[in-house]
C-alpha cells in the first residue's frame, strides 16, 4: 500500500524544478534520471522520471521496467523494438520528435538511433511513470536482458546453458561477452531490423501532428493523450499531453480536480511559474526551464506565464482520464457561483463583483498578453 505524505510535509517540500543526472552511459548514448534526494515530491507522488540520450548508431539493450510508463520522443528520430506481455512477435517502430508511446507493466522494449553520422541529431527520449508498485518510490529500475548488469550474468554458467538448450562453452561465451553497460555503440556495418510504420497504429500519437484539443490564437495549444487516442493509456493508468503557449502567454490558474498529481517537463523556452497549497500559501514562485522537471501536488493551484521565447510543457497526470477545473476564464468556475455568494466571499461591492465576472468572458484557459 503507497503511504501518502502528510499536507506538512507536501508544504515544506522543495517543489523546485530540477534538471536529472547522468546514471550510466558510454560512446553510443547516456541514461539520465530524476533522484527523489533531489525532488522529493517524486517519492511523495509515487512517480519516476528518466530520459534517454542515444548518439548516432547508440542501441539501448532489451530491457523490462517494474513501472508502467509513457515515454516522448523529445528530439531526433530512431526506432523502437516493443515485445508487449504475452505476445509472440516483436513491434519494430519507427519514431520521431512528438511521438508519445504508453509502455504498460511487462513490455520489454530496445530503442535504436540508425543515423550513423556523428554530426546527426541525438535521439532523446523522455520517460515518465508510476511507481507505486515499483521497488524504490519514485524512481524507475530497469531490468536488462543482456549487458554486464543483464539477466544473464547473474545465472550461472549451468542455468543458461540448460534454459537455452547451449553446449556449456557457448553459454559461458554469451555470459562473458556482454557489452559493460545497458547502451552500446554499433558499427555502420551492424544490420539491424527495418522499422515498420503500419506498427505505428495503436502504439504511438504523435503530438505535433494530432488533431489540438485546445487552440486558442496567440494563446496556446494542447494535445491530450486518453483513452480514445492512445488506448494503452488505460493500462499504463496515466494521462499525458503536450502543452504549448505562445510568447508572454499565461496558462488559467487551475487544480486537478480528481485527486491526481500533475508531472510537468519543460520541452521548450521557459518562463515563471506559480502554485498556491493549503491556506493559500504560495509553495512555489521561480522560473522553469527546458530541461527542467517539476511536480504540482494534489489539488494545489498552478499558472505559468511564457517568455518572449513561449513555452511548451509534457505533462503526466495521475490518473488515464484527468479532470481539471480553472479559476479564470470563461469556464471558471467563479462564473458559476452566484453573485451574492461572490459578494460575500470577496468582501466586495456589487460593482466590483459585476466587475470581476465581466471579465474573460471569451478567454478560455490561455491568455494573450495585453
Amino acid at each position: 500500500m503507497v503511504q501518502r505524505s502528510s499536507n506538512a510535509e507536501v508544504m515544506s517540500m522543495d517543489l523546485s524544478p530540477k534538471k536529472p543526472a547522468k546514471s550510466y552511459g558510454g560512446d553510443g548514448g547516456a541514461y539520465y534520471a530524476w533522484s527523489p534526494a533531489d525532488l522529493p515530491m517524486l517519492a511523495a507522488a509515487s512517480i519516476g522520471a528518466a530520459k534517454l540520450h542515444l548518439a548516432a548508431g547508440g542501441l539501448s539493450l532489451p530491457s523490462y521496467s517494474d513501472s508502467a510508463k509513457v515515454a516522448y520522443v523529445l528530439q531526433g528520430s530512431g526506432t523502437i523494438g516493443v515485445v508487449l506481455p504475452e505476445a509472440t512477435a516483436e513491434k519494430v517502430i519507427p519514431v520521431k520528435e512528438g511521438d508519445a508511446l504508453a509502455l504498460p507493466f511487462g513490455v520489454v522494449t530496445w530503442w535504436h538511433n540508425a543515423a550513423m553520422d556523428s554530426s546527426s541529431t541525438v535521439l532523446v527520449v523522455l520517460f515518465l511513470g508510476d511507481t507505486a508498485k515499483a521497488h524504490k518510490p519514485g524512481q524507475f529500475t530497469d531490468f536488462q536482458l543482456a549487458g554486464s548488469t543483464g539477466i544473464f550474468t547473474g545465472f550461472s554458467t549451468e542455468f543458461v546453458a540448460r534454459a537455452w538448450d547451449l553446449p556449456e562453452p557457448a553459454a559461458a561465451s554469451i555470459v562473458s561477452t556482454q557489452p559493460s553497460s545497458g547502451i552500446t555503440k554499433l558499427s555502420p556495418a551492424h544490420k539491424m531490423p527495418s522499422p515498420d510504420p503500419a506498427h505505428r497504429a495503436g502504439m504511438v500519437l504523435n503530438c505535433l501532428e494530432a488533431p489540438l484539443d485546445v487552440d486558442i490564437p496567440a494563446g496556446g495549444r494542447v494535445v491530450v493523450l486518453n483513452t480514445a487516442n492512445l488506448p494503452l493509456v488505460k493500462e499504463v493508468g496515466l494521462g499525458a499531453d503536450l502543452v504549448r503557449i505562445d510568447a508572454g502567454s499565461m496558462c488559467s490558474p487551475g487544480f486537478s480536480c480528481d485527486s491526481a498529481y500533475q508531472v510537468t517537463y519543460i520541452v521548450s523556452g521557459g518562463g515563471r511559474v506559480q502554485v498556491v497549497g493549503i491556506d493559500g500559501k504560495r509553495v512555489l514562485e521561480t522560473r522553469a526551464e527546458a530541461g527542467c522537471l517539476f511536480i504540482v501536488p494534489r489539488f494545489f493551484v498552478v499558472s505559468k506565464i511564457a517568455d518572449p521565447t513561449g513555452m511548451s510543457w509534457f505533462s503526466i497526470i495521475t490518473t488515464p482520464n484527468p479532470i481539471f477545473s480553472h479559476l479564470a476564464g470563461k469556464t471558471s468556475v467563479w462564473k458559476a457561483i452566484s453573485p451574492a455568494v461572490l459578494e460575500t466571499a470577496f468582501n466586495t461591492t456589487p460593482e466590483m463583483e459585476k466587475m470581476f465576472r465581466g471579465k474573460r468572458l471569451d478567454s478560455e484557459i490561455f491568455f494573450a498578453p495585453n
